[in-house]
């Protein structure tokens, strides 16, 4: 039943035990995972857990799975050797505390790969370097005083098979000088000095001092004693449910409206939607086995030392579930508030909980359909609303929102959010360069993407699915179209593994459908996807980032289901050296076409910053839709009620607060006031 008592404001959920395979981990499990490998005597003084994921069942093992049966848990750690860069996976049986397998992984030999980066090497970056005499010699030529203010930001120093780099754990630092303790020091990079850190062996191993260029003279703070009064303009915005949200939770398990699904969390994804299905009557039909956006990556274009190497994976070298934010109510999210907490591994293997790192609640959407009948009088409309399910990461300078949106019509969107603060150099004030843009004066900033890639484990009324690419098609003007008017779609069949581009100029989609299942027309039950079909990833096809990234070199990609394919850059992208994940999904093959298959969806922005992105820049969305297409019979959403009373008008009697101005928000214009009441504000049943 919906939850009737939670009117406003925040609810927590911090799952204490797992009742079911899919339940994201606990507290407890982290702690049992790491006491089973001590007993084993797998963990050292200097061990270390850069990754642990729980490792989903199998699918077919999974759709036998019975309440009251054993979980069948099994987790994932990686653990790294701090001191001798040895990495192990091991795998953790929890059904009986076991530790059921360990392997060395050969990172020292081609095609290399690293695990993510622990916090604490962050600090030992800090550390090596602010030590380093090249370093303060460097910083003391620039007339730079002061060095412990200096920021120094570790990062992943992508791949570029360099005899004294591969094969090595290995960081880059940049610098940063604010110009007093606690001002913004993104404004302030100390351009052309870059340093590689060996972080095994703790020093520095290369010191490149390609120029020097005068810090920027900027006030670049944005808090609120620098920016000042703030307006006060804006009037409140009250969101109110007085009745409480519409959907319910059991664990991890979700129901809104027509909607369930499970939420799951993992470090390294973050936020996964696990058995995504619709209620059609008594049938709960699939859609979806399970959906993440388990990689990006951020390739810069700069060809200056300082940044020709960036290539960020934030899944994969930074881990993107363990940097998700502890959101706060108001700010992050708004309305009646379902929170879940997130249980992740420590570096050293012990438990640690971010609170409220999944935010969910329920949203107006305005117009949902609406139609004014011939007699000119009478419009029936209802109002749209949406579930939203999110969650916020950091990683350095960038803050990531990660929002799914279930909607009453069947459809599901998905929409990355960027913010935070552009990373930037500097040079000569009013300098043309052909890769960056001054975006403040002597402070520029580089062209860069960030390319997404969505994993969608579809089922759409079972296993046996298929992908078929619909593209616009002209007609010739001649005999088959005598006044030029025609035009059609064909569908193509994707027959085997591979990867394809978008094409907006022929509307292309992809839809996704049952081999078995057909509809009340007698055609196949589908979802259709919907891209933006934006720019693939620009880096040159013979660059290093290319064979390290290749997911983002096509927009879809359509590969056989198996269990343990989850990265599109691999497991271990971080210094690696290329071609693992969906490059060898594809080189796998299997078959999918009315078979079991995984679509894999790249997209993002391209970014070539402006002056209105500085201090802090403004959100930035990509992302894409799914509709269902002929999934229903019908539109499914016409019995949904009237919102505040009815939406029916009949002359100059009308439902839902007024006239309606045209605008879908019910804003009644003459009166400038919502409703008849005479309040500000929007009840919202």
């Amino acid at each position: 039943m919906p939850d009737t008592t939670h009117t406003h404001g925040a609810r927590d959920s911090s799952l204490t035990e797992a009742t079911h395979p899919l339940a994201p981990l606990t507290s407890a499990e982290i702690e049992r995972v790491r006491s089973v490998l001590d007993r084993a005597g797998e963990l050292r003084p200097d061990t270390r857990f850069p990754l642990q994921v729980l490792l989903d069942p199998p699918k077919a093992s999974l759709a036998q799975w019975t309440e009251g049966n054993p979980l069948g848990r099994r987790v994932l750690s990686t653990l790294l050797d701090s001191e001798t860069g040895r990495v192990r996976e091991a795998v953790v049986a929890l059904d009986d505390d076991r530790l059921e397998s360990v392997e060395t992984l050969p990172t020292g030999e081609a095609p290399f790969g690293q695990p993510p980066y622990l916090f604490e090497e962050y600090e030992l970056v800090d550390e090596v370097v602010k030590a380093d005499a090249g370093w303060r010699r460097a910083m003391e030529a620039r007339g730079i005083e002061g060095l412990e203010r200096a920021l120094v930001v570790p990062l992943a120093p992508g791949q570029f098979n360099e005899p004294d780099e591969v094969g090595k754990r290995m960081m880059r630092s940049l610098t940063f000088m604010p110009p007093a303790e606690g001002d913004n020091p993104w404004s302030f990079p100390v351009e052309g000095l870059v340093l590689l850190v060996d972080v095994t062996e703790r020093k520095v191993v290369k010191l490149v001092d390609e120029r020097q260029v005068p810090l920027p003279q900027l006030d670049a703070n944005y808090d609120d004693a620098s920016v000042g009064e703030r307006r006060t303009s804006l009037k409140p915005i009250d969101i109110r449910m007085p009745e409480g949200p519409s959907f319910s939770v059991d664990g991890n398990e979700v129901v809104w409206e027509q909607w369930r699904f499970r939420i799951g969390f993992s470090m390294r994804e973050g936020l996964v939607l696990h058995q995504l299905g619709w209620q059609d009557g008594e049938e709960l039909r699939p859609v979806m086995h399970r959906a993440s956006v388990p990689e990006m990556v951020v390739p810069y274009g700069d060809t200056s030392e300082t940044r020709r190497w960036i290539s960020y994976f934030d899944a994969g070298e930074y881990n993107l579930g363990k940097n998700a934010n502890a959101q706060q109510l108001g700010c992050d999210c708004l309305g009646a508030i379902h929170y879940f907490d997130a249980h992740v591994a420590a570096d050293t293997g012990e438990p640690i909980t971010i609170p409220r790192a999944v935010c969910m609640h329920e949203e107006d959407y305005g117009v949902l359909w609406k139609h004014r009948e011939l007699d000119g009088e009478t419009t029936h409309g209802r109002r749209s609303r949406r579930l939203v399910v999110s969650y916020w990461a950091t990683v350095g300078n960038y803050d990531y929102g990660f929002f799914w949106y279930l909607y009453l019509d069947g459809s599901i969107q998905f929409e990355a959010k960027a913010t935070g603060i552009v990373f930037c150099g500097a040079d000569e004030p009013g300098a043309i360069l052909p890769h960056a843009t001054e975006i403040a004066p002597a402070l520029f900033a580089p062209i860069h993407q960030h390319i997404f890639c969505a994993r969608l484990d579809f089922d759409i009324d079972g296993t046996d699915n298929y992908v078929d690419q619909v593209d616009l098609v002209r007609v010739p003007m001649g005999d088959a179209n005598p006044w030029g008017n025609a035009f059609g779609y064909r569908r193509d069949r994707v027959s085997e593994a591979t990867g394809v581009l978008g094409d907006g100029a022929v509307g292309r989609t992809w839809h996704i459908g049952s081999s078995s299942r057909t509809n009340a027309v007698g055609r196949p039950t589908e979802f259709q996807l919907i891209p933006e079909s934006k720019a693939t990833l620009m880096a040159d096809p013979s660059s290093t980032v290319h064979d390290r990234a290749t997911f983002a070199t096509k927009h879809l990609w359509v590969t056989s289901h198996r269990d343990d394919d989850l990265y599109p850059a691999g497991r271990y992208p971080n210094q690696h050296s290329g071609g693992s994940g969906l490059p060898a999904s594809v080189a796998a093959g299997g078959d999918v076409d009315g078979a079991d298959l995984v679509v894999w969806h790249s997209f993002g922005l391209s970014h070539i910053p402006r002056p209105e992105d500085w201090p802090i820049m403004p959100v930035d969305y990509s992302g894409f839709w799914l509709k269902p297409y002929g999934f229903l019979d019908r539109n499914p959403a016409l019995d949904v009620p009237e919102a505040g009373g009815s939406c029916g008008c009949v002359g100059d009697t009308c439902g839902c607060g007024g006239h309606d101005t045209g605008d879908g928000d019910g804003y009644d214009a003459h009166h400038g006031h919502h409703g008849d009441d005479g309040e500000d504000h929007v009840a919202v049943r």
